[in-house]
């Protein structure tokens, strides 16, 4: 008996380093001391341009929007999504991303998906001007079935101590900005899966008039990245605070970056609400506490702004193709959202 006979094929795997090399490759600059093959990535950090320079990380996974992107055999965009997750993770302390390592776990190991995958994850890094350093892709036929795989990922980033974002100098009155989302971004997909594709019965390639678009397409649009809109308006002293909505929606990103003895007031009229948040609601009749506790419902990222702030950097968002609204305020009280 062979090790492929017992479930992997070392073969598959180094097909895949060559088809995966190319685009991991296009994302590489100076600071990238080392090719992929080696037992851990190389990278020069330059810290000339820093004061204080202090390290941020983060790791997460692009969690069951997988099985979304399994029924409809499209793999090019979660890629995207974990980065942009990612991205988003340390930019709310006011990180500028330095290079990204991923891990796929995989039942089979098919070169070709696994480059589609990477191909995603080096176009997010692309965009976002930083390195995807290397990774991990395990063939472990006994933990995953035919055709489905496991995605996560950890970034590193860099920030000057004078310019980290912990939310300490927020005081009430102070304006709550919301940046729209893409859609569902990357969480609340176990409940949208099962009231969309369990309870409707609706198939990935359903068109749906109100969407616009396919079942599969709205669900698999791609995690937005708030790094280019916000960094420069980081770096200039304009943001107090930044809350990532990602899973617990309103009521537990919010309060993560709110001193004690403060609270915000939401107003949940002051964005228009995507479609796809409103028809999971009346498909599912989902309360509506759970609806901004399970799901972004249109916005991506809340910026904490001074009162006299908040026009300009609105506008500065706007000339970025950023739509944002005011959505809020800074209140004294328990540290909790309240939605109106």
């Amino acid at each position: 008996m062979r090790y492929k006979d017992a479930g992997v094929d070392i073969d598959a795997g180094n097909e895949a380093v060559r088809q995966m090399k190319g685009w991991v490759r296009q994302t590489f600059s100076p600071a990238v001391l080392a090719d992929l093959g080696g037992f851990g990535g190389l990278f020069r950090l330059d810290i000339k341009r820093y004061r204080d320079p202090v390290l941020v990380s983060s790791i997460d996974s692009v969690g069951t929007k997988l099985k979304v992107a399994f029924l409809a055999q499209k793999h090019d965009t979660v890629g995207q999504d974990i980065v942009n997750h990612c991205v988003n993770d340390i930019l709310v302390q006011g990180a500028r991303p330095l290079f990204f390592m991923d891990y796929i776990g995989i039942g089979k190991l098919v070169p070709g998906l696994v480059a589609e995958v990477v191909k995603g994850l080096s176009l997010a890094c692309k965009e976002n001007g930083f390195v995807l350093l290397g990774g991990e892709t395990a063939e472990l036929s006994d933990l995953y079935h035919p055709g489905e795989y496991d995605l996560a990922g950890c970034i590193v980033g860099i920030v000057d101590r004078k310019h980290l974002i912990d939310g300490s100098g927020i005081r009430p009155g102070d304006a709550v900005l919301g940046l729209a989302s893409s859609g569902l971004h990357t969480n609340g997909y176990t409940l949208a899966r099962k009231v969309l594709l369990e309870k409707c019965r609706y198939r990935v390639d359903r068109y749906l008039p109100g969407l616009k678009a396919t079942v599969g397409e709205t669900l698999l649009k791609v995690h937005r990245s708030y790094l280019k809109p916000l960094m420069p308006l980081i770096e200039k002293g304009h943001i107090k605070g930044l809350a990532h909505i990602t899973g617990g929606g309103f009521y537990e990103n919010i309060p993560r970056v709110l001193p004690e003895g403060y609270g915000a007031d939401i107003r949940k009229s002051a964005w228009p609400v995507p479609t796809i948040f409103r028809l999971i609601q009346e498909k599912g009749k989902v309360p509506e506490r759970e609806m901004y506790r399970t799901f972004n419902m249109g916005i991506g990222m809340v910026a904490v702004v001074r009162e006299e702030d908040k026009g300009m950097v609105l506008r500065r968002l706007s000339l970025l193709r950023q739509e944002a609204w005011e959505i809020g305020r800074v209140v004294k009280g328990k540290k909790e959202v309240r939605i109106r």
